[in-house]
């Protein structure tokens, strides 16, 4: 009896790991962009020093499918007038939306990308 209970437990703790992962829902995925890492270098004098800052830019690259999370579309400035910008009319449910040079069509309810637009 001891000997089963000892093979429970052990069991029990190999188990549990494999308990902990879940497989993906069908209709749910994970956003992965991808990143773009720019290095910025500035060099000024300050008296008799040189000084040298670095800083790291990290940009997305956004693609179709990524999820604009409601912060980053409060964010991003809202296009209204697509046709100065040589875009087409948006449908019913969806919206052009800048971010730094790129024009993203995304879904006003969920905010998955649509469609892409560079200028």
């Amino acid at each position: 009896m001891k000997r089963l209970f000892i093979a429970l437990i052990a069991s029990s703790f190999l188990a549990a790991p494999m308990a902990m992962a879940q497989p993906v829902a069908a209709g749910s995925y994970e956003v992965a962009q991808v990143k773009h890492r720019e290095v910025e270098k500035r060099v000024y004098k300050q008296g008799n020093k040189k000084i040298v800052e670095k800083r790291v830019v990290v940009k997305k690259r956004w693609a179709r499918g990524n999820k604009l999370s409601r912060a980053e579309r409060r964010q991003f400035a809202r296009i209204n007038d697509y046709r100065r910008y040589k875009l087409r009319a948006p449908p019913r449910g969806q919206e052009w939306v800048r971010v730094d040079n790129n024009y993203l069509l995304i879904s006003v309810a969920t905010g998955v990308i649509v469609g892409l637009a560079s200028r």
